[in-house]
């Protein structure tokens, strides 16, 4: 199992319910490692949307997969705790590192500001804001907050430098200036 690949959003496809004292993920209109398409063991999961009023839980790393609708996820360390049922998701190849990174953990951090991308060349802008401008190709975290002045500042931190990213994630367009 890699550290990371290069797919930023290989399923999102349905919606997820999580059961937390036994990890298990379970889908409806799913397609989890059904004939090499969807999610595999070794992906992340992200469990509902960041940004656009959308409500985000936090990330966990898949261990296994009994079935196209049915996952069982390593740890919930990464997630928030709040119940979590037919809630949308997206699975990537994302920087296992990053999930239970306290700056981009839901649960350590707490705050819908900081995020991880895949960048790749074609997407290294991320929305309107030229303070998103710039971002190198790999993957990259991303941190917004507005300073004391009311002005949206934003800390670029590259984790993986690679090229080949090969799909925008289904939340690409969260920073752009919601802060």
């Amino acid at each position: 199992m890699a550290l990371w690949g290069n797919n930023d959003n290989i399923s999102s496809v349905g919606t997820v319910s999580l059961n937390y004292a036994t990890r298990v993920v379970t889908g409806a209109g799913t397609s989890f490692g059904i004939d090499g398409e969807g999610a595999a063991e070794g992906d992340v999961i992200r469990f509902g949307i960041r940004g656009q009023g959308g409500t985000y839980f936090g990330d966990a790393v898949i261990a296994s997969i009994a079935s196209s609708t049915s996952v069982t996820i390593a740890s919930t360390m990464g997630l928030s705790g709040a119940a979590i049922a037919s809630t949308s998701f997206s699975a990537s190849q994302l920087p296992k590192s990053s999930v239970l990174d306290s700056k981009y953990s839901e649960a350590g951090y707490g705050t819908a500001d900081s995020l991880v991308y895949g960048v790749n060349q074609a997407g290294g802008l991320l929305g309107s804001n030229p303070a998103y401008y710039g971002m190198s190709e790999g993957w990259v975290g991303v941190t917004t907050y507005v300073d004391g002045e009311g002005n949206l500042r934003v800390k670029k931190e590259t984790l993986v430098a690679m090229s080949g990213i090969t799909t925008a994630p289904v939340d690409f367009a969260y920073p752009t200036d919601e802060a």
